[in-house]
């Protein structure tokens, strides 16, 4: 094996391979995005509702019904919105570029005059942010990137594709949805109400904590942020289901 040169990023191999793992690495973190995002929402609604039927009836059999039946609505819903969203904005993205692939073929010299533009908006001088458009309208190619980057804040290179986000986000809800249910299924209901809120609050400091090595936050505080939201969506719950029922005339608990 060829050794490295001393300023590995002159080797154009060295770059490339470079340029790869960032890539792999930026997608890796938005695949982590997705499923964060999804494990934190069905963890909160799931628990959520799951302490709002506990405190209504106090009877395990409706709170696992309604658990699991907001798991599985979850799961579709949440799927299918990413599907959709995702699919979506694609399309719209693919649209956009259409319309400034036409203006770079159809009118090179305005399409030049704007990415000169925008460079000088960054930092450069106007003579050199000339000469850069200049250079990059040579190859089309080049300049319709650097136009929609920098315009319409659209990277060309194609990423995931939708479905891939739908399963990563359909699964990780589903999965972190049985967690506050689980206390269900082992303890009493007068127990496993707050066994619920205590076990998804654990889960959801870990995430916060996990989350904490990307984002270089503190992974106390990141752990703590996402449990206050999990202990209010528990115990308002609870309290809801304990005083809706006596609002309407009816005694929680009650079969």
């Amino acid at each position: 094996m060829q050794p490295l040169p001393e300023r590995p990023y002159e080797d154009k191999a060295w770059l490339a391979q470079h340029l790869r793992e960032e890539r792999a690495e930026a997608d890796l973190l938005s695949e982590i995005r997705e499923a964060l995002f999804g494990m934190q929402d069905g963890l909160v609604s799931t628990l959520a509702v799951v302490s709002t039927v506990g405190g209504a009836t106090n009877d395990r059999f409706p709170i696992l019904v309604a658990g699991l039946a907001s798991a599985l609505a979850g799961v579709f819903s949440m799927a299918a919105g990413e599907y959709l969203s995702s699919k979506s904005q694609r399309e719209i993205f693919l649209a956009q570029v259409e319309k400034e692939r036409e203006e770079v073929h159809g009118r090179p010299g305005e399409s030049e005059a704007e990415v000169a533009y925008m460079l000088e908006q960054e930092g450069l001088d106007e003579a050199a942010a000339k000469r850069v458009a200049a250079e990059m309208a040579r190859v089309p190619s080049v300049l319709l990137k650097t136009m929609v980057e920098k315009e319409l804040g659209i990277d060309i290179v194609e990423g995931r594709n939708a479905l891939q986000g739908a399963l990563v986000m359909g699964t990780s809800f589903g999965l972190a949805a049985l967690v506050p249910v689980v206390p269900y299924l082992l303890l009493p209901v007068g127990v496993a109400i707050w066994a619920s809120v205590v076990l998804t609050a654990a889960v959801l400091f870990t995430i916060g904590a996990v989350k904490s090595r990307w984002t270089r936050r503190s992974a106390l505080r990141s752990g703590l942020e996402v449990v206050v939201l999990a202990a209010f969506a528990g115990i308002a719950g609870y309290l809801f289901g304990s005083v809706l029922p006596g609002l309407f005339g009816v005694n929680a608990g009650a079969t």
